[in-house]
């Protein structure tokens, strides 16, 4: 294809960016979405609870007037085209009605498989998405591929998207742990890793970490004691300590004692934490996993629950020296089958109670992992879901934190992940 307008545009984009901030990305879509030949560039982040899709405003204009559009409201990611495009990873086409002229694209803004939100689009001709052997489908991927990385690299140097990701305000601990946290979903060739936490905007004491390099994928959930900044400060030890020995390339036994002396000897006195540390060799599909007071991982299999995956329990990290005299941590291990899921989970998950006092309960969380799997869903959204049930189980008022993280083994996985197409 003989370089073009389209392209020039897709280039003169990223050269101006490099002068740009988060709050010129509007502005800045819009002019070079022009540019390729469409109109009415918006793009929608998740909020962080995935519940809905807030638009990213206009900038007022030099007079300090208001924005020369009306802002959009925000989408819903249940019942609405955008929030379709966001769950299914697809690109979702709406015919406009009169007097509206054209077809709406909404397309999904992917962080390699992290779900930013959506950008949408209008080509006035439909036709012109097939015509040139479909050329413009190909720069509005490539434009949403370019708008992601500016989304995620300008994120860094300010408050606007953070802001906008944010529904309500949210509490010193829970600061403290969003930016602890890594990216809540990733997927390659051989695994995939989707997390979940909530409540969103005041919890503590749970976490979760993980890093995937070659040949192994290595996830913990921890869930300190109490609630609170307590709480909190103790998950970034944890966290932390688990960090500096996996970094270092130490085994599990090794990383297990070290998070074990870290809570000990830094936590308030009698400050303990529950956790499991798992690895996954993604050539052989061997996990191994310790277990310090947690509650043992599930293993899925061609959706359905194969067996709970127990191992003997030693005392939650930060008590096991000064209990038992020792730190008898014990490495349990499983052969995964290609395509085996293994979900780890904190205890605020399956107790978490109705107003009616009913447990949301093992059960419960294996079917609704099982069908939204067996429905082709992807594992983000399977987890998402789960967490908006979760949600909906207690009326939104979590009286635990509660975490999830979704590991699957599929060495079977394409060669290269195939970005959607227009």
């Amino acid at each position: 294809m003989p370089y073009s307008s389209g392209e020039r545009a897709l280039d003169d984009l990223l050269q101006a960016a490099h002068l740009a901030g988060a709050h010129d990305l509007p502005e800045l879509l819009a002019a070079h979405g022009a540019a390729l030949g469409v109109t009415d560039v918006r793009v929608h982040l998740a909020d962080l609870q995935q519940g809905v899709l807030v638009p990213l405003p206009d900038r007022p204009q030099p007079d300090g007037t208001s924005p020369r559009h009306a802002e959009p409201d925000a989408l819903r990611v249940d019942g609405t085209l955008g929030g379709r495009a966001f769950q299914q990873i697809e690109v979702v086409l709406q015919e406009l009605e009169p007097p509206a002229r054209g077809v709406r694209v909404w397309q999904p803004l992917l962080d390699g498989t992290e779900r930013l939100g959506v950008l949408a689009v209008t080509v006035d001709d439909p036709a012109a998405l097939d015509a040139e052997e479909g050329a413009l489908r190909l720069r509005l991927r490539r434009f949403a591929s370019v708008a992601s990385e500016l989304i995620m690299s300008k994120t860094m140097y300010g408050d606007t998207l953070v802001r906008l990701r944010r529904t309500r305000p949210m509490g010193l601990a829970a600061e403290m742990q969003w930016g602890l946290l890594p990216p809540l979903t990733f997927s390659d060739r051989s695994v995939v890793v989707a997390g979940g936490l909530e409540p969103a905007y005041q919890v503590a004491g749970d976490s979760l970490d993980y890093a995937v390099d070659e040949g192994v994928a290595r996830v913990a959930v921890f869930d300190g004691m109490g609630h609170g900044l307590d709480s909190a400060q103790l998950a970034v030890l944890t966290v932390s300590a688990y960090r500096n020995q996996r970094r270092l390339g130490a085994d599990l036994l090794t990383t297990a004692r070290f998070v074990d002396d870290a809570v000990a000897q830094g936590a308030r006195e009698g400050g303990f934490s529950t956790g499991l540390l798992a690895e996954l060799d993604t050539a052989t599909g061997e996990l191994r996993w310790v277990n310090a007071g947690h509650p043992d991982p599930l293993l899925l299999r061609e959706g359905r629950l194969v067996r709970v995956l127990e191992t003997p329990h030693a005392l939650p990290f930060g008590l096991n020296e000064a209990i038992t005299g020792s730190q008898d941590f014990v490495v349990g291990s499983e052969m995964l089958q290609p395509d085996d899921l293994v979900l780890l989970h904190t205890d605020g998950v399956v107790e978490a109670r109705s107003a009616d006092g009913e447990y949301f309960g093992a059960d419960r969380l294996v079917d609704l992992v099982t069908r939204n799997l067996a429905a082709g869903l992807p594992a983000p959204e399977t987890v998402r879901r789960l967490v908006r049930s979760l949600l909906e189980h207690q009326d939104a008022r979590l009286e635990d934190d509660a975490t999830l993280a979704l590991l699957q083994w599929r060495p079977t996985a394409p060669e290269r992940l195939a970005p959607p197409t227009p």
